[in-house]
């Protein structure tokens, strides 16, 4: 894969203070998901703000698709329908006198036709779960809802690149989910997702990579696995490893587990705790939604008569007007890998690159503990 984002020595200072960055390198690859971990004052959020020129570094160069971003009012209009950002501040990012024209302004200054701006918008309103919210005033809205208006906004928009800071504050555990999946479901499309955060259990369970910041240096850029067990590096960044790894360490030390690949998840966990699962292990079955009316997927639905859970924007839509209620709406695949651990069967109803991410997780969950779990695709 080519290389999407490139930092080269790039160090910048707020006026007045000590580097924000100093001397940063690296480079991201198409098609990742990373994510920038640090404590307070690492420097997560001006990093962030370099991806679209937002900020110009004091010296070194940030690159978009191999192109140095040029910060005259071209190339920022280039960079930027390239690369979305999402501010930690809603309020920084809304402005409109409604949640509809918010959502509308950057797919209207792509210069799109009327019917495909309002099949973005209707789309991204919905994906963040603010149907009927369309002719609200975004200042009436909770600080969760806004953080909703502002990431519609850049799905609208379609970016090759979704950079997002903190996009789970001051979200409910359940929205926070459901917003993480959203951005599961754009990775599946190609877009590669950036974003910052100190949660180091949303970041282990997530990223792909980890760029681990601290006082404004790279600490580290590797996997999850390479970052959060390592010791060495957590005390340097004042951070402390999720609270799955601390317990697979801790097990390990008293020879409760053997030591291997450490768990991803809690199905994982489960798996090493139970050993290879004997007893009767339940099907995952997967439909593509997009071959389906409303009243063909009533009857899929009553003939499996078993958990259902449905994954990304087309599919959740189709469940909801064709009036089907849903058993997972978001951690879809691990609570279908946990039913199934337990006997029982599910049918996940999704769409596109979202069928492969179910056999491809399952996959790597057989190959972590070697318990097999059926997926069949209808």
């Amino acid at each position: 894969m080519s290389d999407i984002l490139e930092f080269e020595n790039v160090t910048f200072a707020y006026a007045g203070r000590p580097p924000s960055l100093n001397d940063v390198s690296f480079k991201i690859e198409r098609g990742k998901k990373l994510a920038i971990v640090g404590p307070n004052g690492a420097g997560k959020t001006t990093l962030l703000l370099m991806c679209n020129g937002t900020l110009q570094p004091d010296s070194g160069e940030v690159r978009v698709n191999g192109e140095h971003i040029h910060y005259d009012k071209a190339g920022l209009r280039k960079v930027r329908s390239k690369v979305g950002l999402v501010f930690q501040n809603s309020d920084s990012q809304i402005f409109a006198p409604s949640v509809y024209t918010d959502v509308a302004f950057g797919p209207a200054n792509l210069h799109l036709d009327a019917a495909e701006i309002e099949s973005r918008v209707h789309d991204a309103i919905f994906a963040v779960g603010l149907s009927g919210y369309e002719k609200r005033p975004p200042h009436h809205l909770s600080g969760g809802e806004k953080k909703r208006v502002a990431i519609a906004g850049i799905l609208a928009m379609k970016p090759d690149i979704l950079v997002a800071d903190e996009p789970t504050a001051s979200l409910d555990p359940a929205t926070a989910a459901e917003i993480m999946d959203l951005l599961d479901e754009l990775h599946e499309d190609g877009t590669t997702i950036i974003l910052s955060t100190h949660d180091v259990e949303l970041a282990y369970s997530w990223a792909d990579e980890v760029l681990l910041l601290a006082g404004g240096k790279l600490l580290h850029h590797g996997t999850t696995e390479e970052v959060f067990t390592d010791d060495d590096l957590m005390l340097k960044a004042r951070l402390t490893a999720p609270a799955l790894l601390n317990l697979y360490t801790e097990l390990v030390k008293h020879e409760i587990l053997p030591d291997n690949r450490p768990p991803k998840g809690v199905p994982e966990m489960m798996q090493l705790i139970e050993g290879s699962f004997e007893g009767n292990i339940g099907t995952i079955y997967t439909a593509d939604t997009d071959k389906y009316d409303e009243e063909s997927l009533r009857a899929l639905v009553a003939e499996k008569n078993c958990n259902k859970g449905a994954m990304g924007t087309r599919s959740k839509k189709l469940c909801f007007t064709a009036g089907i209620s849903l058993d997972y709406t978001y951690g879809v695949i691990d609570k279908a890998m946990l039913a199934a651990l337990l006997g029982q069967d599910t049918l996940i109803l999704t769409c596109g690159g979202m069928l492969d991410r179910v056999a491809y997780r399952v996959k790597m969950f057989e190959e972590a503990g070697g318990t097999a779990i059926k997926v069949v695709r209808i």
